[in-house]
């Protein structure tokens, strides 16, 4: 072939292919928006579909902050920012709350460094939880070591429109919030909605997504309680009045009860002088009683003050087999503001526990069962 020819073959394909090449960029200029933008990619080729957030609230701001535990003010909205963190509204005296921590704190180390942070906002129900040295005792106990920051006016609870304890928002790592539970259970949902949200961080990040990790595997505990929680402050039990005595309620004064003969399942019965108040009942005699026929395999107290119990349970003192953790010889030994574990049986049934104080300064806020 002539050198000339040659060239202006060159040339003529040179310019077929640039024609070409133009005419695929402006045809991909022309896709569909709605295509072009329901598509994020990852590392390699893998595309994933961009998820639609109208539906989905933000978390809110987090204001009205009253104290600080494993975090301090200067650094918490940093260790927030782009992270999927978990909102575990809680409070220590509950044992509800208290049952859903195993699987946080093992949340906690298992995911923290894959993007999760756990916020732990403790929302007081009693006035003794607003101490932060008593949610510092309770930090410590049950090994938490992610930040925990107290709410005790409650301005974050009701930021988030919350009315129970415990609750868990998880939010993703934009800041919406993608999951909401109410109590205690549906661990593995909970641990899924964790992972699912850390691979979408990682994706957007354009990291390796994890592969697929087995789920905190413990034993969860199984409710067969019939009696609710028993408050014994009077505007805690307005409108759920458990108090079986006939003397009843007589808010801020000094009442001696006589516990009848005759007691119905799931009412409280108290004997001696009780000092009614509005979160609580305070022995003002030198000594008291309190009796309550239930149906549960765990009963507990929320108590305060320095006293001396001695627990029976159907007339007799309670065997080590069914005492509960906080119980020695038939007797515990109040001295915290927090939780008390009484009774530990292996099944549910009717039982009548006796509570006999010893010692005058006993408080007692409520009954909790499971």
């Amino acid at each position: 072939m002539r050198s000339d020819l040659k060239t202006a073959a060159i040339l003529v394909a040179i310019i077929v292919g640039a024609i070409a090449g133009l005419g695929a960029y402006f045809t991909s200029l022309e896709q569909p928006a709605d295509i072009q933008d329901n598509v994020q990619t990852t590392q390699g080729s893998e595309v994933l579909p961009k998820i639609d957030k109208m539906g989905f609230k933000k978390a809110p701001e987090i204001k009205g902050i009253t104290g600080y535990i494993n975090t301090d003010a200067g650094e918490f909205s940093d260790q927030l920012k782009g992270k999927v963190v978990v909102y575990d509204i809680w409070t220590y005296s509950c044992i509800n709350c208290q049952r859903t921590l195993p699987y946080l704190t093992a949340w906690n180390e298992k995911y923290a460094g894959q993007g999760l942070v756990i916020v732990g906002i403790h929302s007081p129900e009693f006035e003794f939880e607003k101490d932060i040295n008593n949610v510092n005792l309770a930090v410590d106990k049950f090994g938490i070591e992610y930040p925990v920051i107290l709410d005790n006016d409650k301005e974050i609870w009701d930021a988030f429109g919350n009315r129970y304890w415990p609750r868990k928002y998880i939010a993703d790592d934009e800041g919406y919030i993608r999951y909401d539970h109410i109590g205690e259970g549906a661990y593995a949902e909970t641990e899924k909605k964790i992972q699912e949200l850390l691979d979408e961080r990682a994706s957007r990040l354009g990291l390796g997504v994890a592969a697929a990790q087995p789920l905190v595997n413990m034993e969860e505990f199984e409710h067969s309680s019939r009696t609710p929680e028993l408050y014994f402050g009077y505007d805690f039990a307005s409108g759920r009045n458990q108090l079986g005595n006939p003397e009843g309620f007589h808010p801020e004064e000094q009442v001696t009860y006589t516990i009848p003969q005759e007691v119905r399942g799931n009412f409280f019965y108290l004997g001696g002088t009780w000092k009614n108040l509005n979160d609580r009942m305070a022995l003002t005699s030198e000594s008291g009683r309190i009796v309550l026929p239930y149906f549960a395999k765990q009963l507990n107290i929320v108590a305060a003050g320095e006293s001396e119990l001695i627990v029976l349970l159907d007339g007799k003192p309670i065997s080590a087999m069914d005492a509960g953790s906080d119980v020695f010889d038939a007797k515990v030994i109040t001295s915290e503001s927090r939780l008390y574990n009484l009774v530990s049986t292996q099944d549910s049934a009717r039982h009548v526990i006796e509570i006999q104080v010893t010692k005058p300064g006993f408080e007692i806020y409520t009954f909790t069962s499971g």
